[in-house]
């Protein structure tokens, strides 16, 4: 970005992050407001003491009237264990509308990558934002999360501000009596006038410092994202169990090691240590040393009055430690301010993802009803090309399903089967032509109504490490009875009467000790369970099975024939040997379909793509 568009003025600021504010307040309700009051009562408990404590050293220092003490310190000591209690149940009540917090924040992100169209969410650019904004979350908690400390600082330090300015105003109002000498130029308002000009210059300029210091951080940001996914992908590598078979036999940690080492990120050496041994940490040492300097002058003036009888020694306490605090609440509140604006940077990055539009067609008609699946889908001149392809996916694809049938997809790898198959789904919508269901544009059906007639197990489906019933309903509360049928009817019924607690056992050991480990193949067996679970008129099988061994392939697949029954199955896949029992076989050669017929028909033309795969894949039978 040019240095234009990379400026950051104070209205955006405030508006990136009042947007922040309403977006974390319709996620986290009360959470600001529990906030709010915890903090004003928080703030105010402080300057109470401070005033009841130089009240009842001024009576020690001076008349000693032990009524008057006695009144004091029954005052003080109530007041003080009032706020104090109240102090501590505000907070509680804070604590737990806090304790969701990270949570619901995660939550926005889920939130919109679930209702995003697939086709966008299929993007590199979508997870690359993704990736961005979990990344600065990490790294020093950048981001929509970072309103939440901006608001508690903001109105602890106006708090602070104003219970300051009631407690300091004497300081300047009470004058120097006239026997004390010279101390009487004290009274004179060019004093007052230029200890208010210290403390205002002082209190602006230490934030400043502090803030041009923070500046360091967002330039640091792009380093700094991309060495939190070398250390994230080298922490936690090692406990992917998936990868602990390469990493022994290849010694991959090096690789990862050698990269975090070469590119000097997060090291010694890297951008931000020099920034942090450099300017960053001179301005954050200037930040505090000009704060340093400021109680050094209100301790030399507030002190100097106090020995010209002015006012008591209680009273020194009270007007020290109150321009002390007024000086750092107006310094915070400063700070804060330019914190969310250095902020602002990667809030842009957050709504460019919140605010990616969703961009298919949702139709407003209901898809009809049958009892008797009468369901006719149809690709009329289709073609595809993927968003960031130069070339189509598929091209000029025609065809008709047969209502009942079995329909097999088979290709090479590349050659479009999964595409096709993304298309019928309408997970994307075709580039050119269209796809009708029952006469009808599939585009002009609401989309959750036309998803529910499709049921599909992909070739890289995923089972949740929840109980199994749950896995196959893909609900929490299912029919039993129908969900011990589709696994039984799926072939894993003697695997389920294996585990102890039957429909309630764990898959997998992520939530549940006793969880069980299943095979590829019973994976398999629970996502076409799944499949049958959903009663919908198309069940596709997009070749799952492609890790599977020929003879346990072939019992999926016959299970699955049992299955679909009257409804219409469709088959994708590059074994052509599992799918000889389907009505129709489709091949695909570059996007195309080249050849559609019966097994004997296709197998018969020899100069076909089709004869070509049969007897590429039949001669490692023979």
């Amino acid at each position: 970005m040019n240095k234009k568009t990379d400026k950051i003025t104070f209205r955006e600021a405030l508006a990136r992050n009042y947007r922040a504010y309403q977006i974390l307040n319709k996620q986290c309700p009360k959470m600001f407001l529990s906030s709010l009051v915890c903090s004003v009562v928080g703030s105010i408990t402080p300057y109470v003491g401070i005033y009841l404590s130089a009240q009842v050293i001024n009576e020690l220092a001076g008349r000693r009237n032990p009524e008057v003490l006695w009144r004091l310190v029954i005052i003080t000591v109530v007041c003080t264990s009032l706020l104090a209690l109240l102090n501590a149940v505000l907070s509680r009540w804070k604590n737990c509308r806090h304790a969701a917090f990270w949570y619901n924040q995660n939550k926005i992100y889920t939130d919109k990558m679930l209702t995003m169209d697939f086709c966008i969410l299929d993007e590199q650019h979508t997870h690359d934002l993704r990736s961005h904004i979990s990344q600065n979350q990490q790294w020093t908690g950048w981001g929509i999360g970072k309103l939440v400390g901006y608001f508690e600082t903001t109105v602890n330090s106006m708090i602070s501000i104003a219970s300051a300015i009631a407690l300091t105003f004497s300081v300047f109002t009470l004058g120097v009596p006239a026997e004390s000498g010279k101390l009487t130029l004290l009274n004179h308002p060019v004093f007052a006038v230029a200890i208010i000009s210290i403390l205002l210059l002082v209190t602006f300029i230490a934030p400043v410092c502090s803030n041009k210091a923070n500046s360091y951080w967002v330039k640091s940001a792009d380093d700094a994202k991309m060495g939190n996914r070398f250390f994230s992908f080298f922490s936690f590598m090692a406990q992917d169990r998936h990868r602990a078979l390469d990493i022994r036999m290849y010694n991959q940690q090096m690789i990862c090691e050698h990269y975090s080492m070469k590119e000097k990120i997060l090291t010694p050496g890297s951008k931000i240590a020099k920034y942090a041994s450099g300017s960053m940490g001179i301005l954050n040492a200037a930040s505090e040393a000009i704060g340093t300097l400021l109680i050094g002058v209100v301790y030399v003036y507030v002190c100097l009055k106090a020995w010209a009888g002015a006012f008591g020694i209680g009273s020194v306490t009270q007007y020290i430690t109150s321009i002390t605090a007024l000086s750092n609440g107006v310094a915070a509140l400063i700070a804060t301010i330019g914190d969310m604006r250095n902020n602002t940077a990667f809030l842009r990055t957050t709504y460019e993802f919140l605010d990616i539009p969703n961009k298919m067609y949702q139709g407003s008609l209901t898809t009809e009803k049958r009892a008797d699946r009468n369901y006719e889908v149809e690709f009329c001149d289709v073609s595809f090309k993927y968003p960031s392809a130069d070339s189509y996916a598929l091209r000029h694809v025609s065809m008709k399903f047969k209502i009942g049938e079995r329909l097999a997809v088979v290709g090479m790898n590349g050659s479009g089967k999964t595409t096709f198959i993304k298309l019928l789904c309408r997970l994307y919508d075709p580039t050119e032509g269209k796809i009708l269901l029952n006469g009808i544009d599939i585009r002009k059906y609401k989309y959750d109504d036309y998803m529910s007639i499709l049921s599909v197990v992909f070739q890289d489906f995923k089972l949740l490490a929840f109980p199994l019933g749950q896995n196959v309903a893909s609900n929490q509360n299912y029919n039993k009875a129908r969900v011990m049928d589709c696994l039984n009817k799926a072939g894993f019924s003697e695997r389920l009467d294996e585990m102890a607690n039957g429909l309630d056992t764990y898959l997998y050991k992520d939530f549940d000790e006793q969880g069980v480990e299943v095979s590829g193949g019973e994976a398999q067996k629970i996502a076409i369970a799944r499949a049958h679970y959903k009663e919908a008129p198309f069940l596709i099988l997009d070749e799952p099975t492609a890790a599977l061994d020929p003879i346990a392939e072939a019992e999926i697949y016959r299970k699955f024939n049992e299955i679909v029954g009257d409804k219409t199955g469709i088959y994708i896949s590059h074994r052509l040997s599992s799918c000889r029992f389907c009505d129709e076989i489709a091949v695909f050669d570059h996007g195309c379909i080249v050849q559609q017929g019966s097994h004997e028909q296709l197998v018969a033309d020899e100069s076909g793509k089709y004869y070509e795969l049969w007897y590429a894949q039949a001669q490692y039978y023979k």
